[in-house]
């Protein structure tokens, strides 16, 4: 599966974006999803996942109350919904999708395929 990542921006401190991944080459609902990011200088971290039917979603503490995924299987596409960005949100964000069952989601390295990163900046 191909996913393709976008909405990345510059944004003050307070405000909102929504970063949107979208599949192709695969069915999309046999996928767990999950949104990572990488800031300069640090290792890639978990962000959020949600569950192949969009009925279970999961935080990083720091995101928690924040951010939202989401899931729009007829569109193939993955959501996360930023609000309250703080100038430590600032990463290239990535979108990866899981196959298998039984991996930790919160693991980059249970992730199948990725998307190619979209980079949010929030300035202070």
């Amino acid at each position: 599966v191909q996913l393709q990542a976008s909405g990345g921006g510059l944004v003050q401190a307070g405000g909102s974006l929504r970063l949107s991944c979208s599949a192709s080459g695969g069915t999309f609902s046999n996928y767990r999803m999950g949104w990572f990011r990488q800031a300069p200088g640090k290792e890639r971290e978990f962000v959020a996942a949600i569950s192949r039917s969009g009925g279970s979603t999961y935080y990083a503490d720091s995101v928690k109350g924040r951010f939202t995924i989401s899931r729009d299987n007829a569109k193939n596409t993955v959501y996360l919904q930023m609000n309250s960005l703080v100038p430590e949100d600032t990463a290239v964000y990535y979108c990866a999708a899981d196959r298998a069952y039984g991996g930790s989601l919160y693991y980059h390295g249970s992730y199948d395929y990725w998307g190619q990163g979209t980079l949010v900046t929030v300035s202070s």
